[in-house]
């Protein structure tokens, strides 16, 4: 197992994996309403078997190259998580996506986390785009968008239904080369 530090504060970031479903599950429950406000996950993930579920399908991805799932621990509990939500490797697609229990917001642990995850996409499986969607009213999310140096692209007009509300979601994305030059700024 592996884990790597997000700065001096002792966060980790580490693989999320099936035979921590049970402390997933308690995070859930930790933020379940703060994680469902703008993202489906907390609807999702609502018993040992759906957690359970859930990081088996993360484990199926990272088998087959086609995704990521890594969590970020504070102080030794987990406190939200990181994704490549897709992976196209041939294609040279990924999306990124988060979430945080309330206790850990506000850190910078989000950005710390996609840092590592995005670098890892564009240097080591040699992704050209990443993207990001997110709500336009979670307002936390896109900020971290903006922070990873990711260019809006647009807004999809109600295109995701959420808890029976459908939402507008904004396109970010940030390009290989785009990437390389910031962290050489």
């Amino acid at each position: 197992m592996f884990a790597i530090s997000l700065g001096d504060d002792g966060a980790e970031l580490r693989p999320l994996e099936p035979w921590r479903a049970e402390e997933f599950l308690a995070h859930m429950e930790r933020g379940r309403e703060f994680v469902g406000e703008h993202i489906g996950l907390a609807d999702v993930v609502h018993d040992l078997d759906s957690a359970r579920a859930f990081l088996q399908g993360y484990a199926d991805k990272t088998a087959n190259d086609a995704g990521r799932l890594c969590g970020i621990w504070t102080g030794g509990t987990l406190v939200g998580g990181v994704m490549l939500r897709t992976m196209d490797v041939a294609a040279g697609n990924a999306e990124v996506g988060c979430w945080l229990e309330p206790a850990a917001a506000g850190r910078g642990l989000v950005t710390r986390a996609c840092r590592v995850l995005v670098d890892w996409a564009v240097e080591q499986r040699g992704i050209h785009r990443v993207e990001w969607y997110a709500s336009t009213k979670n307002t936390a999310s896109l900020a971290v968008a903006r922070r990873l140096g990711m260019t809006r692209e647009g807004v999809l007009r109600e295109n995701y239904a959420h808890r029976g509300v459908r939402t507008d979601t904004e396109v970010w994305a940030v390009l290989a080369p785009d990437w390389r030059a910031a962290k050489s700024a």
